[in-house]
């Protein structure tokens, strides 16, 4: 490039008195000139940004003769970088200016008129492999072109043009051709008419099916078990997102530290292609130290015990001390490794002392039986044995029961943590016979619901796409326990709501049945209703992390549907997508108590 020969050149180092060589800076020296692009702000921060003169402004011995040939030298960078924004026929005017009482004694001025944008005129995408003759991926090859992002009579960049060649790419190798590859390319550029047309071949190598699964790295816990829990389907086509399933489900069963998994491409049969997983494994037994804070319950330590292989049955324990504000809670759960459809054995048992309206209560809990978690869906076939007793004055008499459940629960958010549409619902269904007073039988329904719909469309650059301008979440929770009003129903399967996830604007389970003295005990009936408009924060055009809330809330507890009376709570709020989950702050006021809360709270579950 000419200028090259200015660069300095490779000198000793400086011994203390020398003089300094060129190219160094001195402490309050002058640049040697500035650079100064008048352009449209389309192109004019790409061009400051990355002109090549820009490096040469510091040589303090850039003499006139010397800074005319970098100009030269910058006409011709200044036209290839407006070439990579679709520009190919820009006017462009350079000036070397004298500027005595400036930062720098001289100054280039570059004016561009960088002229009309190059439009797309045609895409010719083509296949060559098995992917073109095999029929059965004819949808493959149609969604290809479908979500090919330059389309005709977009303005073409070299940006856009690589990531749309990239994007293909990896929808080729997203699904049965993981070997595919960029054949052949092309963009040819009428720089006359402004316009440009592209084609791209992509060659998809042999199509590929699951193998078996080959674990590496195991030493402690079954290789076995590893294929049960990750549930790869072998025999079936390649797909990415099945492998990254399996990987997840492998790395959140609590068995490993670290997981990664890899089809193997180097085998002779593709149609049995073995897939490597490559785990660390996570210690036989570690304690966990946790803190947290809720306005619900106030600040809350906990510590958690996990034996990932329980001597004789083999099962993986976890064992769990919590104490905050309200609650105090000592439990453990075991579960086993699924079998080969998926199915575990569990079980658990907790004691607990809990502020449960306006009494104290002391529980305790036994289950036991069988679940399932598919990718979206989880079911449980459980008995279970409830006892609680109520602590305070004029207490409700305490109870005891046992009672045969089942439980099942769909997610079908767009993101687990984060979500910002789908819905969620789950539901349980449990029938028992109470085993204090009078033996009586009783059913539990409850049911919850959550949905969260986008609105709008936002603009971004020359495509309209799909973004989150705003969006609503609606709630919804049922419950009801069905028996004679002489059943001793434990307050654990009975109802209370408010707090910081049901009712805001009322205190943590603090909505309930009100006896005639003004105690709050549990009921047997409930309903909760939510709706909620969230819009994000938009700095200069684009959303942020940050979002503004409005919502109101609606919860009612009674023993009867006939006494339901709805308690209502109205605020705002803010949330702030953190690298950890969704940190919620809102501040609510409760129709009925005429006071204001805050609610805090930190990621999303359901």
């Amino acid at each position: 490039m000419q200028g090259c020969s200015l660069l300095p050149k490779s000198e000793p180092t400086q011994q203390e008195g020398a003089q300094p060589v060129a190219g160094e800076r001195m402490s309050g020296q002058r640049d040697a000139f500035t650079v100064d692009v008048r352009a449209p702000d389309s192109v004019r921060e790409y061009l400051e940004r990355n002109l090549e003169i820009q490096r040469y402004r510091q040589l303090d011995d850039l003499g006139a003769a010397e800074l005319s040939r970098l100009m030269v030298a910058a006409e011709s960078n200044a036209r290839e970088l407006l070439g990579t924004l679709g520009y190919f026929t820009p006017s462009l005017t350079l000036e070397l200016q004298e500027t005595p009482t400036a930062k720098a004694p001289r100054e280039v001025r570059i004016t561009v008129e960088p002229g009309e944008p190059t439009r797309i005129r045609a895409v010719d995408i083509e296949f060559s492999g098995p992917i073109a003759s095999d029929a059965a991926a004819a949808s493959q090859r149609e969604a290809i072109r479908r979500d090919w992002p330059l389309r005709t009579g977009q303005v073409f960049t070299q940006n856009g043009w690589d990531g749309a060649k990239s994007a293909a790419l990896r929808s080729l190798t997203a699904r049965r051709f993981p070997t595919g590859s960029v054949a052949f390319s092309r963009a040819d550029i009428d720089a006359d008419r402004a316009q440009a047309g592209l084609s791209v071949r992509y060659e998809s190598g042999p199509a590929y099916r699951f193998g078996p699964l080959e674990v590496r790295g195991s030493e402690r816990y079954e290789a076995d078990g590893a294929r049960r829990i990750a549930r790869l389907p072998t025999g079936s086509d390649y797909d990415q997102q099945k492998l990254l399933d399996a990987q997840q489900r492998l790395a959140s069963s609590g068995y490993y530290d670290s997981v990664f998994l890899t089809l193997d491409t180097d085998g002779t049969n593709p149609l049995w292609a073995p897939v490597i997983a490559q785990v660390r494994e996570a210690p036989l037994q570690k304690i966990v130290l946790g803190a947290g804070f809720t306005t619900d319950s106030g600040a809350r330590v906990s510590v958690d015990h996990i034996h990932n292989k329980m001597p004789l049955l083999g099962w993986r324990a976890v064992s769990k001390l919590s104490i905050d504000r309200e609650t105090q809670s000592l439990g453990t759960e075991w579960n086993d490794i699924p079998d080969d459809r998926g199915w575990r054995w569990f079980s658990s048992g907790q004691l607990k002392s809990e502020t449960s309206g306006s009494y104290k209560v002391d529980s305790g809990r036994l289950r036991g039986g069988l679940g399932k978690s598919s990718d979206h869906i989880d079911y449980s076939y459980f008995l279970q044995y409830d006892y609680a007793q109520n602590r305070g004055i004029d207490a409700p008499p305490s109870a005891s029961a046992i009672s045969a459940n089942w439980g099942w629960t769909g997610r079908y958010f767009d993101n687990a943590g984060q979500p910002t549409r789908g819905h969620g619902l789950a539901l349980e269904v449990g029938v028992g016979y109470t085993l204090t007073g009078e033996r009586l039988p009783f059913t539990r329904l409850y049911g919850r619901w959550l949905g969260i719909v986008p609105l709008g469309r936002t603009e971004e650059g020359d495509q309209a796409t799909e973004a989150r301008r705003g969006r609503l979440q609606f709630r919804a929770e049922a419950g009801a326990v069905i028996a004679k009003d002489r059943a001793q129903i434990p307050s654990t399967l009975m109802y209370l709501t408010g707090g910081d996830t049901t009712v805001r604007g009322y205190g943590y389970r603090q909505i309930g049945t009100e006896r005639a003295d003004g105690q709050i005990i549990a009921g047997r009936y409930l309903t909760v209703l939510s709706a909620e408009y969230q819009r994000p924060f938009v700095y200069q055009g684009k959303p942020t992390d940050w979002e503004s809330v409005v919502f109101v809330d609606a919860g009612s507890v009674a023993d009867r549907p006939g006494d339901l009376k709805t308690k209502v709570g109205v605020g705002v709020g803010a949330r702030w997508r953190s690298p950890v989950g969704p940190v919620q702050a809102d501040v609510a006021y409760g129709v009925a108590t005429k006071k204001f809360r805050l609610h805090l709270r930190l990621g999303f579950t359901f």
